[in-house]
């Protein structure tokens, strides 16, 4: 491992502030000088972030305090690999005196506007803001309480704290102190100004940053999922409540910590750890990662007052398709500049070429790549819509042109660089055809379209465009786990809960999972435990109970595939979400005798006991809250058995090894009690977009299946 090279500020080679690239110019001008084109008196300064369609106005969210001291969390790897060498590739332009850069707000350009008009604005904040502040801290006094104030730049809103929990560990059975932990009011330092680009990254370099990645963005997903699934707690209440923004909620509490990603370098090109085809739900989390740092706008750059020759520099755009004058045929895209646009996003006076108007075209003039989003309606997305990253294009050109509702717009010709993985919008579009209609997006190379012989609740697809081996058409399909009869016997007599319509907080299934339920309303895994105990057939809940959600069976279309590194493998038709279920592993159970006379057979085996306590990661808040604990009930004895899958498997037998893997094996009870014979289910540790192969991590070499270990990435 080597050391960090600091890196060149691509800053130090940006040209003189001065040229503007002479293929921005205004066809309802005269032909004249490019300057001459951009003071034409029909372009209107309005300056305004791009707001893309899809983008719901941020609302705050309610935020609480964390009274026990915390350490601030603050880790010097985090963003940065000691390893990493990084590479800067300048343009060939004169060097200049780099700029004093001056502070901005949330990292947004500053909008310029005059003296009295900012004193005035500022002058009616800070006196609402102590009017607010005397008022409470009356309330406190009333109380007996004294009331603490701080700054927050990301929310405002105030919740009640609990007094009462205010020295007490955060551990699983306290999950409320995750919505009373506020977000306390302070200052954050900005991104960084300097732009550098990440080149010549080792083996092992990109297998740290691809798993930081991972780990920040299973910790943003659990803290969204927890805080959503407390806020459900409380909407019965009788006090008014505000509806908590899970999305906001993580990333505010991540940002307390210090753990957003790449924040003290302002990377051009590829993130380090994000791969193409890599989904998002949330515009927040693309901040997290550091993809696209704008929570809002649909231009990222440097800002001038940030940039060394005063000039802004572009580094992502988010392409969502809903602007009129947007032209998005993949490889191309002509894409629409910000500004001049009403709350309905029609065109309604002329756009200038400033902040990421002016920046894009920077961009295009140093020949510095941006990364491109797209961002989308989706069904089965969390938010209603995803955002897909698809690698990085060129600026090639740009021009002043009349758009659709005749006012002047900018428009930027983007291409995209070759030698790029394909687009992950094309995958996706891919898969949508391939739900609907397979054999005409592919008509050769399926062997069977539904491996499961109707089964389970969607088909089961069999895809072998390599060679001629159908070996999985030859098994039968097994659709739950075959226990022995002694298993059944134990706790015969069982109970369940009394819950006619579903199952409700507190019930007696709640209190068999420790107190509270494994599964958010739209069952999501909320933490992984030793063993979820779901609702059984002595329970009166219906099957739509939010407490029997393995046992339902599959719900998204799964397709075993040949694969030329894996033998065979397994991918999903639909987008799965992190948390979610997605199968059984099932076999044939045999107890330790007979697993021994079976293994002489040369029967293939898999046991349980191998497979690593990966659900421990799942919701695992020792980043966030340093006295976290694991959870440690209902607990269940070592795994003492195998499962014969020679002659009976599912879907699930088919799944890649991996040592980073995006899927989980969670113990799971509901139609026995016998805590030695769990089910063994598997959810998503992360989201996972269509047709990327789903893996395990079996804890040793694969032996039954001889097959290759998934590739890290």
């Amino acid at each position: 491992m080597g050391s960090l090279i600091p890196a060149e500020d691509l800053n130090l080679h940006l040209g003189p502030s001065s040229s503007i690239s002479a293929s921005v110019r205004d066809p309802l001008a005269p032909s004249s000088s490019v300057s001459a084109s951009i003071r034409n008196p029909l372009i209107i300064p309005k300056k305004e972030p791009k707001l893309e369609p899809l983008d719901d106005l941020l609302d705050e969210p309610p935020v609480a305090h964390y009274r026990t001291p915390l350490p601030f969390y603050l880790n010097t790897s985090n963003n940065l690999n000691s390893s990493s060498t990084f590479t800067v590739t300048p343009s060939p332009t004169t060097p200049i005196t780099p700029a004093t850069p001056s502070p901005t707000a949330n990292n947004q350009e500053p909008v310029t506007s005059s003296s009295n008009d900012s004193s005035n604005v500022y002058s009616e904040f800070y006196r609402l803001t102590e009017l607010f502040r005397n008022a409470f801290a009356e309330g406190g006094e009333r109380n007996g309480e004294g009331a603490e104030f701080e700054d927050s730049d990301i929310s405002r809103a105030i919740v009640p704290f609990n007094s009462e929990n205010e020295n007490q560990p955060f551990n699983s059975e306290n999950e409320n102190q995750l919505l009373n932990a506020v977000v306390s009011r302070r200052k954050y330092s900005q991104r960084s100004a300097e732009l550098v680009r990440v080149t010549d990254l080792s083996a092992d370099d990109v297998q740290y940053f691809r798993n930081l990645v991972r780990k920040t963005r299973m910790l943003y997903d659990a803290i969204r999922v927890l805080a959503i699934a407390e806020d459900e707690k409380h909407r019965g209440d009788l006090v008014p409540h505000r509806r908590t923004r899970g999305d906001l909620k993580a990333a505010a509490l991540l940002r307390q910590r210090g753990l957003w990603l790449n924040r003290d370098k302002r990377i051009v090109g590829a993130i380090p750890g994000v791969e193409i085809g890599d989904l998002f739900f949330f515009r927040m989390e693309l901040c997290v990662i550091g993809l696209h740092g704008q929570a809002q706008a649909g231009i990222d750059y440097l800002s001038a007052s940030q940039s060394s020759n005063g000039e802004p520099i572009a580094t992502s755009v988010i392409v969502s398709g809903g602007y009129e004058d947007d032209v998005d045929t993949g490889d191309e895209i002509i894409y629409t500049g910000h500004g001049g646009q009403d709350k309905h996003n029609r065109q309604c006076m002329n756009q200038k070429l400033e902040c990421g108007n002016l920046a894009l075209e920077r961009s295009m003039y140093y020949g510095i790549e941006v990364r491109v989003i797209r961002g989308f309606k989706y069904e089965g997305s969390v938010s209603g819509k995803v955002y897909v990253y698809d690698g990085l294009y060129r600026v090639v050109t740009c021009w002043f042109d009349v758009g659709k509702s005749g006012f002047g717009v900018f428009k930027y010709k983007l291409v995209r660089i070759e030698n790029q993985p394909e687009m992950g919008s094309s995958i996706l579009r891919l898969a949508q055809t391939l739900r609907t209609r397979p054999l005409e997006a592919r008509p050769k190379g399926y062997v069977s379209l539904d491996l499961s012989m109707k089964k389970e609740n969607v088909p089961v697809f069999l895809f072998n465009d390599v060679d001629n081996n159908n070996e999985p058409v030859f098994f039968e399909y097994l659709l739950s786990t075959v226990f022995p009869p002694h298993v059944y016997n134990h706790g015969k007599n069982g109970t369940g809960c009394d819950c006619i319509g579903g199952c409700l907080d507190g019930c007696f299934c709640a209190a068999k999972n420790g107190g509270d339920f494994a599964y958010e309303q739209n069952g999501i895994l909320l933490k992984g435990k030793p063993v979820i105990f779901e609702c059984g057939p002595h329970c009166r809940c219906p099957s739509t109970c939010r407490n029997r959600v393995s046992q339902r069976g599959v719900r998204n279309r799964l397709e075993v595939f040949r694969s030329r590194e894996t033998g065979w493998g397994v991918r999903s038709l639909d987008l799965i979400q992190a948390g979610a279920f997605i199968c059984e592993f099932t076999g044939v159970v045999l107890t330790r005798e007979q697993a021994q006379i079976f293994t002489m057979n040369g029967d293939s085996l898999v046991y349980p006991s191998r497979f690593p306590d990966r659900w421990a990661e799942w919701g695992d808040l020792t980043d966030i809250f340093p006295d976290y604990k694991r959870p440690e009930h209902p607990s269940i004895p070592p795994l003492d058995f195998a499962m014969d899958v020679s002659r009976l498997r599912n879907v699930a037998c088919y799944i890649s090894h991996s040592s980073n893997p995006n899927a989980l094996v969670q113990p799971v009870l509901y139609d026995h009690n016998n805590v030695s014979f769990p089910h063994l289910m598997l959810f998503a540790m992360e989201n996972i977009p269509p047709l990327r192969e789903i893996s395990l991590d079996y804890g040793i070499a694969d032996e039954w299946t001889g097959k290759l270990p998934i590739c890290d990435k």
